[in-house]
């Protein structure tokens, strides 16, 4: 097991463990615990997601600080705490107990060293009793399409596990109410080109007993329709430019055979038909269009984020700490 931080966040850089939780009695005390044993400096927050269950009751009996958000999702639950909880640092994960809190010493570490905003956990999948095989196909095929559209290789769109700066966090403009929080985090890092990196750790099947509140085919579709939501936002002229492109396509195939007759007889008999494919020409004209402007209305999105983004820098304490330890060559685990 990775030994714990070293002494340098008691000397300014605070810590925050952001576990949102709904309904993990069983598991949260054992999650707590670990993350207390990995990071004993860190403060550790427990959001309570109207959970029905003895959750809050036993985070309180672990010594974490416990927040309630009443709206279900753990998109509420993660806009409510980085709202309200104060850190240079913000390490989130589940309350299940199957990320390893070893890890997070090395990616804070990660991310203060080469001053990331965001260090995502990207779960190996050693365990075959902890991934399911339809997690592991969308994941991958999520992870494509995103590849694809940002230019940039992402290996675990979906990891709940992330180390994220201040800034990031305070920024981070959250509208996802449920699990596509995740892939939210890494488009935005990917659209405003933030710095962040990746680092493998073990993801464990769950406690006897605990059961994932996951459901392949609903979440899916959720993050199916996030995604091309994002889509839109973010790639507006590629959004709109392939719906164009289906449109004029049907407008060709409505309006080739009417040209031909035309041009044989003169005549266009199926007029209906002439008028469908001139109408679906001017739609995918105008759907080009709208893409074109929507692009523009985007690039100003992008950069008011970028500027709000800027407006947060590292805090005093943080700055002071990294370069103490350049200086001292502290910059590692004990």
């Amino acid at each position: 097991m990775m030994p714990a931080m070293d002494s340098r966040i008691a000397h300014g850089v605070s810590v925050a463990v952001v576990l949102p939780c709904f309904n993990e009695e069983l598991t949260v005390a054992n999650t707590i615990e670990d993350f207390a044993a990995a990071l004993p400096a860190a403060e550790i927050y427990v959001i309570d997601n109207n959970s029905t269950d003895r959750t809050a009751e036993m985070a309180e009996a672990a010594s974490a600080h416990v927040r309630h958000e009443s709206r279900r999702g753990k998109g509420n639950a993660v806009r409510r705490a980085f709202a309200d909880i104060e850190a240079d640092v913000y390490v989130m994960a589940d309350g299940d107990g199957t990320y390893d809190p070893a890890a997070a010493g090395q990616m804070i570490e990660t991310l203060l060293r080469d001053h990331l905003d965001m260090v995502t956990g990207c779960r190996l999948h050693s365990d075959p009793s902890a991934y399911r095989v339809g997690h592991v196909f969308g994941n991958r095929l999520f992870n494509g399409i995103v590849n694809l559209l940002f230019g940039e290789r992402v290996r675990d769109l979906f990891s709940g596990y992330r180390v994220l700066s201040r800034r990031f966090v305070k920024s981070f403009p959250a509208v996802s109410t449920g699990f596509e929080i995740e892939a939210e985090m890494s488009i935005h890092a990917l659209q405003l080109r933030l710095p962040h990196s990746e680092q493998a750790c073990n993801y464990r099947s769950r406690s006897i007993g605990s059961h994932s509140k996951l459901n392949t085919v609903r979440d899916g579709t959720r993050i199916l329709l996030q995604v091309l939501r994002l889509l839109r936002l973010c790639r507006p002229r590629t959004f709109f430019g392939s719906i164009s492109l289906v449109v004029c396509f049907m407008s060709i195939a409505f309006g080739v055979p009417v040209v031909v007759t035309f041009i044989e007889t003169g005549l266009v008999p199926r007029l209906p038909m002439a008028i469908l494919a001139t109408g679906l020409g001017l739609l995918g004209a105008l759907f080009w269009l709208l893409g074109l402007i929507l692009e523009s209305v985007s690039q100003l999105t992008i950069d008011v984020r970028r500027l709000s983004y800027l407006e947060h820098t590292p805090s005093a304490g943080a700055i002071h700490t990294l370069e103490g330890a350049r200086v001292s060559g502290r910059v590692q685990v004990r």
